[in-house]
């Protein structure tokens, strides 16, 4: 297992929040499947909030 730490922005108007939820199109689910498929690995993410 490796570590990759990304720093992501983004407009999430036609998501349903960051979580992954079953049935609903969220950030988290598809950020790990378009790097699942880059990698060919399963993915899970962990986030934390950066205060501004």
């Amino acid at each position: 297992m490796r570590n990759i730490k990304l720093t992501i922005e983004y407009d999430g108007k036609e998501f349903n929040g960051w979580q992954k939820q079953p049935n609903k199109l969220n950030i988290q689910g598809e950020i790990e499947k378009a790097i699942g498929e880059i990698t060919g690995e399963e993915i899970d993410l962990i986030a934390s909030r950066k205060n501004r």
